[in-house]
């Protein structure tokens, strides 16, 4: 499970727009643009996980809207009780709160995330 968690980690890190479907996560970033509000940015991603794949802890510069397009993802905020979510439904992700995500289905979950981030900062921060 540690080697598919690294994996996971580094296509996160790295965005995968060219990843191939047997990818255990698969990013397609949709969208980045200025805002009215100085020094940030909106940025879209799709994020495909192949069955029982964890997206391991990490943060972002700012808060995320994660919407479930498909399958059922397993949500981990520090701090709070795990949150089930199934297609169709959407959770809010304060700035620099440690999280994690898991496909916990039988096929392939997706996810449409939003961030309101600070501009120029990595999109993911690994957690230590």
């Amino acid at each position: 499970m540690k080697m598919i968690q690294a994996i996971a980690l580094a296509l996160v890190l790295g965005g995968a727009a060219a990843a191939h479907a047997e990818q255990p996560i698969q990013r397609t970033d949709l969208i980045t643009s200025d805002i009215d509000v100085p020094g940030h940015e909106v940025v879209q991603v799709r994020v495909d996980l192949a069955p029982g794949v964890l997206a391991p802890n990490h943060s972002h510069p700012g808060e995320e809207v994660a919407f479930v397009i498909e399958g059922t993802l397993e949500y981990q905020l520090e701090g709070r009780k795990p949150v089930t979510l199934n297609a169709g439904q959407s959770l809010f992700i304060p700035s620099g709160v440690v999280h994690s995500a898991k496909n916990v289905g039988n096929g392939k979950a997706s996810e449409l995330a939003t961030y309101i981030v600070r501009k120029g900062a990595p999109l993911v921060v690994p957690a230590k």
